[in-house]
This record gives C-alpha cells, sequence and structure tokens, in this order.
C-alpha cells in the first residue's frame, strides 16, 4: 500500500519528484527548529526571566514530541501517513504561532507543548513516507535531498535566531514557521496520494497517559531537584518515585493492549533493541551541546547571539553532509560498521569538548561541533534506515516511530539531566551571571555529554553485524522492508 508513482527515477524532477519536495520543506521545519530557538535564549530570559527554567523550553517540546510519536506512528500504519503529518504540520502552526503571542515565559513553555506535539507526527512521518516510495538503495540518495534541508537551516536557523535577537524581537523566530507549514501542507496534498484505508482502530490512550506522566515525574524531578527542593525530599521522591511506578504500569498495560502505542515485540528483536538505544543517546547527545553552547559563548566570552549560533551551527552543519554520504559508505561496508565509525568519531569530539571546556573559544566550539556532527551523521542515518529495512510496510511506521520516538525521549530526558548539571554549579557559584560561573556549569554539562557518547557506543557494539551491500537485511530473518509504493 502507499502512493501510487512512477518509481523510475529519484530527484525534485522526477514522478515522485514533487512529493520529495513537500517531505524536504515539512524536514525543514523541524530542522529550523531544532537550531533557531537555541541562539534565542538568553535574549527571551532578559525578557521573560527565569534563566533556570530555560531547559524546560526544550525538554516540554522533546517530551510532547516523544510521547505522541507513538500514537502518530500506530495510526499511520492504520489509517495511512498522509492525514498524520497533515495534523502534524497544522499542530506545529498552531504552536509556533501560540509561542509567538507568548506573554510571559510559563505560557511560552506551555505553548512549545503544542508545537512539539506537532513535530511529532512530522519528522518521523517523513521518514516513513520515504521508507515506503522509495527502495533501500533510493533512500541512500534521498537522504542526501533530505539532509540538505538541514544543512541549510544549520546557517539560515543560528543567523535568523541571531539577528532577531539582536534586534529586540525574537518572537520572529516562531513566525518564520506560518509560510513554511503553509506551503509544505499545500504540496503534500496536492501531490501525494494514498490508497485509502478501512481498517478499524483502537489507540492505547491509557499506555500514552502512563508513558506521558512517568517521562514528565523523571523529567520534573531531575530539573527541579536541588533547585526547587532538595534531592533527598518529599517532592523528589514523589517525582522520581512516582515516575518509575508510572513507566513500569506502562511496560505492564503495554504487553497486554490490542494495539500498543510501543509494541515490545518488536524491542525483543536485538537490531530494533539495539538501534533504539543508539537513537535515545544520539537524542541526549546533539541536545547537549545545541541547548547549551549558545548560552556558554555568550555568557563566558559575551559575543552576540548570531555568532555564538553560527558556532554551533557548525554541528547541524557535519550532520547533513555526513548523513548525505552515509548511504555509499554502508552500502559498501554495512550499517553497524558505518554506524561504529561515526559514533567513535563522536566520542572523540565530545571529548575534546569537555577537556576544552575551561577555556571558552567559538572557534574551537564550532571546529569541535562540526566533527561530532560528522560523527552523528554517520550513526544516524544508517542505525534508522537499518531498522525501517528490516520490516514490511505494516511494520515500518511503529519501527520508524519508535526510533524517533527514542531520539526525542533521549534528548528530553538528556536536556533535564544535563540541566541538572548545570543548575546545580550555577546555584552553588555566583549565578547565571557570571562568567566563570557559567564556564564551570558548561564544563559540567560537557563532561556529561563525554559519558553519554562513549556509553552510546557501547550500545552500538551489540548491533547484529550485517554485509556489504545487504540492502536492508537483518540478522534477525526478518524480511527486508521493500520501499512498495503500489
Amino acid at each position: 500500500m502507499g502512493s501510487s508513482v512512477d518509481r523510475s527515477a529519484v530527484g525534485l524532477r522526477s514522478e515522485r519528484g514533487p512529493i520529495l519536495g513537500g517531505l524536504m520543506l515539512s524536514t525543514g521545519l523541524i530542522a529550523i527548529d531544532a537550531t533557531i530557538l537555541a541562539t534565542a535564549v538568553p535574549s527571551i530570559v532578559r525578557d521573560l526571566g527565569g534563566y533556570q527554567q530555560f531547559p524546560w523550553l526544550f525538554s516540554v517540546y522533546l517530551l510532547a514530541q516523544a510521547v505522541s510519536v507513538p500514537i502518530y506512528a500506530k495510526s499511520a500504519d492504520m489509517i495511512g501517513r498522509k492525514p498524520i503529518i497533515l495534523i502534524g504540520i497544522g499542530l506545529f502552526l498552531l504552536g509556533s504561532v501560540l509561542c509567538g503571542f507568548a506573554p510571559g515565559m510559563l505560557w511560552l513553555i506551555l505553548f512549545r507543548i503544542v508545537q512539539g506535539l506537532g513535530a511529532g507526527a512530522v519528522g518521523p512521518m517523513a521518514m516513513t513516507i520515504v521508507g515506503d516510495i522509495y527502495t533501500v538503495a533510493e533512500r541512500a540518495k534521498v537522504q542526501g535531498y533530505l539532509s540538505s534541508m538541514w544543512a541549510i537551516a544549520s546557517v539560515v536557523g543560528p543567523a535568523l535566531g541571531g539577528i532577531f535577537s539582536q534586534l529586540g524581537i525574537w518572537r520572529g523566530i516562531f513566525f518564520v514557521n506560518v509560510p513554511l507549514c503553509a506551503l509544505a501542507g499545500w504540496m503534500l496534498i496536492r501531490n501525494y496520494h494514498e490508497d485509502k484505508y478501512e481498517q478499524r482502530h483502537r489507540i492505547d490512550f491509557g499506555g500514552a497517559a502512563l508513558l506521558t506522566l512517568g517521562l514528565t515525574g523523571i523529567i520534573l524531578g531531575l530539573l527541579e531537584g536541588d533547585s526547587a527542593w532538595a534531592w533527598i525530599s518529599v517532592p523528589s521522591a514523589i517525582c522520581f518515585g512516582g515516575g518509575a511506578l508510572a513507566l513500569v504500569a506502562f511496560a505492564a498495560v503495554e504487553r497486554r493492549a490490542s494495539e500498543p502505542i510501543i509494541d515490545f515485540s518488536l524491542i525483543g528483536r536485538r537490531l530494533i533493541l539495539s538501534t533504539t538505544v543508539v537513537s535515545f543517546g544520539i537524542g541526549a547527545l546533539l541536545i547537549g551541546v545545541t541547548s547549551f553552547a549558545p548560552a556558554y559563548l555568550e555568557g563566558s566570552l559575551g559575543i552576540p547571539p548570531l555568532l555564538s549560533g553560527l558556532a554551533v551551527a557548525a554541528l547541524t552543519l557535519g550532520w547533513p553532509l555526513a548523513s548525505a554520504n552515509s548511504g555509499t559508505l554502508y552500502l559498501r561496508i554495512g550499517f553497524r560498521r558505518t554506524a561504529t565509525i561515526g559514533m567513535s568519531t563522536a566520542v572523540v569530539a565530545s571529548i575534546l569538548l569537555a577537556v576544552t571546556g575551561p577555556w571558552p573559544n567559538a572557534f574551537t566550539v564550532a571546529g569541535i561541533a562540526f566533527v561530532l556532527g560528522l560523527g552523528l551523521g554517520w550513526s544516524s542515518a544508517p542505525v534508522l534506515i537499518a531498522a525501517q529495512a528490516s520490516v514490511g510496510w505494516g511494520e515500518r511506521g511503529a519501527v520508524t516511530g519508535m526510533n524517533t520516538f527514542a531520539r526525542s525521549a533521549g534528548s528530553a530526558v538528556g536536556v533535564a539531566i544535563l540541566g541538572a548539571i548545570s543548575n546545580a554549579v550555577i546555584a552553588r557559584g555566583a549565578g547565571p551571571d557570571d562568567p566563570a560561573t557559567i564556564v564551570s556549569a558548561s564544563t559540567g554539562v560537557f563532561i556529561g555529554v563525554a559519558i553519554t557518547a562513549a556509553v552510546t557506543l557501547g550500545a552500538l557494539m551489540f548491533m547484529p553485524r550485517d554485509y556489504a551491500g545487504a540492502g536492508g537485511a537483518s540478522t534477525d530473518g526478518a524480511p527486508a522492508g521493500g520501499a512498495s509504493a503500489s
């Protein structure tokens, strides 16, 4: 099932070109949002207050994205991809407008949840549609087109965020999404056509609620511990204990649910389990640098937001460059070897970032961030495509959603843990206005990033071996999922 389009060529001028163009724009929405906000954080804090609350701007967005991805993924396998991605674009548009008019930090945090709910559909559905209408070999080429959006966003996002911040109109970073959403939605409505689905479905809202409660409790405890209350206190016990119990209950409910939002039978496959864990680590690595490095450079060196944003943009420039070329590599040496090269590179870069942390320098950060981006680009694409290619059409949405969920959850938990480290150092220092305290807090964050990279590399070693030119075959015995669009 899927879109009935000609499969003779790959590119924007082919029969599938208009669909690819719509998916590129959809990907661009998420890519720009990932790079534009961090550079504006100091300006937002100066306007709305609450420096120690700024990690919430990222964590609630990522949490909403994470918990909604499995629901969208399951729904897409039952009713089709098109309605889900259009719902996501609509929610992202609504959230962007609301954020642009937010009167205070609390409102901005709440409206970021709406944006996150939209992103939870857009990102994984774009990749799922690609998996439906392109073969594994074609996806290696298509990845270059999608990666180009991240390359463009790596320059445009920080530049726009910095310019809006320096002009005192940071709200503009949300309004730029309006025309992009409108154009992406129009292109997909006009050009992407799916077969109609008549299948009955049941959404596991109970599981979704328990997952939300569990992750919210853990993240709340991490971000507010040692800040709003002591680590060893009744509120901390409620957050961590309640969160853990909710996650245990979630696992129990999912095993009995007729249509679980997370299929634990899929996680039982070694390939799916290992790629899911690696994606979790990649999410934490990405957020650790993009969210904290701009504040690190601006707070320690006093450089303008535009320059700090461009320094960090080197990461999101290196990522798509590596991702676009990873297809040639994994078709030659296999998914696991390619991902191992990438994650090893990320480990080296993150260690260098931690070592140089006490001596802030924008050029040093930019160089290291670029290398880290290369490592993440060589890791993320092979991991995702290996998982996608190991299943058929009926499970591909769930597998893509699980991968995206893991990355979003990793980012949400990662920003909470790293934010807790930063807040603890700042609380014991001279405050967020002291450059030396910012340097110490950021160095602690970068050490956490390095540890995360090393653990993720270790998890990658459990990924099954595959042979060069596998074309998507897995060692789990699952059939390779062709990208049939008929």
